[in-house]
């Protein structure tokens, strides 16, 4: 038995060849995650033994939990608005079909290599694989700097955040169906009843918590700054657990809620967002390190599994996809030819596919060891096929465009030399005048912002000062700074 010593070793191993390996993953234009799943696959061959898919699904619903209200409180309404019908659109219809039309290809081509599936079985297969994963996407287009016209980033933004979960729904449906044999497992009827039920839970109790969130964080005035990243953590966890446990889709409402949160007013809303940026690369990298660690190198690379494999990655990729795209697509006229063909190149699949794939495994599905490789393999494809040819696709389409990239966003707390100070105004300080420009200060030195009875504005020359206001004051000459907040009476004085 593995030592909780030796444990945190290989787990500290794994981390740093992934984040090492991710590093050589963006020089060469390929997805990090890609190479954080080949880590995990190299380490399960060779040196850990891991076949637990109950834990690697368990791992999966925590960081999926944490990715997808990442990629809410990330989306902003302003920029989604405009094509709004068209992402539902893609992440609704366009996951049905994209399934349907797999699962028909998937059921006609499997006896041609000796292997009998049901129209069940393989609906099941391509519902796994049916919603996309565009995270490494925009982490390399981003790398490159690179823009994409016709509003396609928040379109694609909004599919992949909003997809997975009509994915989860029809992926649980179909396990319920076959999990029975027909008696015990539900029907056609029951599937649909319960999918407009969890998609409506979802929605509902996604928004509450959502709205609720926000107000608990800007109204309970905790006095240490950090504990507002472990009190959002766990209103996500709690918004996923209770959506389920009423028979909605906890995937849905953490979207859901993501979103509320991200598009309202919150305290230390900076802070929050750093701590989630972070936390979620932890969670991909540790899910697609765990699934990397579950597959069976020896079963995926089975003569029938890579044939099987190859084809449906190919007809996902070349027809089911596009058919589905500009079927979706057809009511709106505002996107160009190109751009409908672009949308349907990035419909990379990630890890979602995989962790969906092992619930089969986990309810004893007949076949499931079959429909994991099958899926690992096509997820293999996508990413080596289609992440390494996003941005040089978009270049051949002429829809890229280089970003403009700031001069102060990385060097402003790294390189300047200026420093911030808040201050509260004193009676002593408005003894010459209660106007910002009576207000001795040294040269270089700007008040760029008052706070007065909680709300901030920027301040000019003739501002008038009120005993009781924080100033945030930015200046390079802070010993002088120092010198003459003394003259002015004033203690205590905040440095960040």
């Amino acid at each position: 038995m593995i030592g909780g010593e030796n444990f945190l070793l290989v787990g500290a191993m794994l981390l740093l060849v992934a984040v090492f390996a991710g590093k050589v993953a963006y020089r060469f234009g390929a997805p990090a995650l890609l190479l954080f799943l080949g880590v995990g696959m190299f380490f399960g061959y060779n040196f850990i033994s891991f076949e637990s898919a109950e834990l690697a699904q368990f791992v999966g619903m925590i960081a999926l939990c944490i990715i997808l209200f990442s990629g809410g409180m990330d989306t902003r309404f302003s920029e989604v608005r405009p094509v709004m019908s068209a992402g539902v659109m893609l992440a609704t219809v366009g996951v049905m079909l994209t399934a349907f039309i797999l699962a028909g290809f998937v059921w006609l081509v499997a006896p041609l290599l000796g292997i009998e599936l049901t129209f069940p079985f393989a609906l099941l297969l391509a519902a796994t694989m049916s919603s996309t994963d565009s995270a490494s996407v925009f982490s390399i287009l981003r790398t490159k700097k690179q823009g994409l016209r016709e509003n396609l980033r928040p379109l694609l933004e909004l599919e992949s955040g909003s997809n997975d979960p009509m994915a989860y729904i029809l992926t649980v449906l179909l396990v319920g169906v076959l999990a029975g044999n027909g008696q015990e497992g539900m029907s056609v009827g029951t599937s649909l009843f319960m999918f407009f039920v969890q998609m409506f839970v979802g929605v509902m109790l996604g928004y509450g918590f959502g709205r609720g969130t926000v107000w608990v964080i800007n109204n309970i005035n905790i006095a240490n700054q950090a504990l507002y990243s472990v009190l959002l953590l766990a209103a996500v966890f709690l918004t996923f657990s209770f959506t389920s446990l009423l028979q909605g889709n906890g995937y849905l409402a953490v979207y859901i809620a993501g979103l509320v949160v991200g598009n309202n007013r919150l305290v230390h809303k900076q802070t929050l967002t750093t701590f989630f940026d972070s936390f979620t690369w932890l969670c991909q990298v540790i899910m697609f390190l765990v699934l990397g660690l579950l597959v069976n190198v020896g079963e995926l690379l089975q003569f029938d599994i890579i044939i099987l494999g190859c084809l449906v990655g190919a007809f996902m990729i070349l027809v089911a996809r596009p058919i589905a795209v500009f079927a979706c697509l057809a009511p709106f006229r505002n996107f160009s030819t190109k751009a409908r063909a672009y949308i349907s190149w990035v419909g990379l699949r990630g890890a979602v596919p995989i962790i969906f794939a092992t619930y089969p495994v986990v309810e004893h599905i007949e076949g499931a060891e079959l429909l994991f490789n099958i899926v690992f393999f096509v997820t293999l494809i996508s990413m080596a096929v289609q992440g390494t040819t996003v941005s040089g696709m978009a270049n051949a389409l002429g829809l890229a465009y280089e970003e403009r990239e700031s001069s102060f966003k990385e060097s402003i707390r790294e390189r300047m030399t200026a420093a911030f100070t808040e201050v509260e105004v004193n009676r002593q300080m408005l003894v010459g005048g209660d106007k910002l420009s009576e207000i001795t200060l040294p040269d270089n030195t700007l008040v760029v912002l008052i706070c007065r009875d909680g709300d901030y504005f920027v301040p000019r020359g003739n501002a008038e000062l009120l005993e009781g206001d924080k100033l945030l004051v930015l200046s390079d000459r802070g010993d002088e700074l120092d010198s003459q907040y003394k003259e002015l009476g004033i203690e205590e004085v905040l440095k960040f």
